[in-house]
């Protein structure tokens, strides 16, 4: 039998045929030639940060991780399960006027974000928006998912400097408690929970956190009523910021905004860059700030 020829241009007229199709699939969407049923309205982020500045609204996130998850993509450090699907795809109905939920701000446009954000989600909505049209509720103005994400990929990075300032003062004065992986170190190497009363930290598993789903919640559950709950804990995330919210509790979920600020900080013109080790001191300061591990 003959030896098949591979043909090495193949990968790259495939990667060029896609993007033709998903360039001709957004240009007709954006001229109003294949519409959203429904439309899909979402704040900026300037309106997102004021939003959560300015009332005691509550906030779930959702990101392009969560929608992959949806559609049934194991990510890097949760795996696709069933109830946790289920829970997400309840959540981002957006049910109740005060858990505020967030999408990405890409339905009417993407000159918010830098020319590679830019395919990135043009590819995006070429697979996924019948998962946005099927799942979102058109009756609801969604906040920005770009509020925590709101430096690297950003074109205009003017703006954020002042958006960091804004979020940092949402929770001024308040005791905070962070729910987070073991890895995330929230505002231990930087400034951004400084404006803080209080810091209180739980941690959950770097990876699969939903396994240990019932433990984390029960911790939550012994924090005072007081507390402003941040979570950083990816998928699991979603349903630990409702049950808490359904509880009394006033929660933000913050995703990777510790990493963005980061990089704000720094400067940085990619994502090649990551934390830079703790010193003793902050070492010390965030096991005195730890009040449970959970698999972490």
């Amino acid at each position: 039998m003959a030896e098949k020829r591979v043909n090495a241009s193949e990968p790259f007229i495939k990667t060029f045929l896609k993007r033709i199709l998903e360039d001709l699939d957004y240009g007709l969407y954006r001229a109003g030639l294949k519409k959203m049923h429904p439309h899909i309205r979402v704040m900026s982020i300037d309106e997102t940060i004021d939003e959560m500045l300015n009332t005691k609204k509550s906030l779930v996130r959702f990101g392009d991780g969560e929608v992959a998850m949806m559609r049934g993509v194991n990510l890097k450090l949760q795996q696709v399960s069933p109830g946790l699907v289920d829970r997400m795809k309840d959540i981002i109905g957006y049910h109740d006027e005060d858990l505020a939920v967030s999408v990405q701000d890409i339905f009417d446009g993407l000159s918010l974000y830098v020319p590679a954000s830019r395919r990135f989600w043009r590819s995006h909505l070429f697979v996924c928006r019948k998962f946005y049209e099927k799942l979102c509720n058109p009756d609801r103005v969604y906040a920005s998912t770009a509020f925590s994400r709101c430096y690297i990929t950003i074109d205009d990075k003017s703006q954020c400097a002042g958006w960091f300032e804004k979020i940092r003062s949402i929770w001024k004065d308040r005791d905070v408690t962070v729910v987070e992986g073991p890895d995330s170190w929230s505002g231990v190497c930087n400034d951004l929970l400084s404006e803080a009363a209080s810091v209180r930290r739980i941690l959950g598993p770097a990876r699969n956190a939903w396994d240990r789903y019932d433990e984390i919640l029960s911790a939550c559950r012994e924090e005072a009523k007081g507390q402003l709950f941040l979570l950083a804990l990816g998928p699991c995330a979603k349903p630990l910021a409702e049950d808490l919210f359904h509880e009394g509790y006033r929660v933000i979920d913050i995703g990777n905004m510790e990493i963005e600020y980061t990089w704000f900080l720094m400067g940085a013109t990619d994502k090649s860059v990551g934390h830079a080790p703790m010193t003793e001191e902050q070492r010390a300061l965030y096991e005195s700030q730890i009040v449970k591990r959970i698999g972490a």
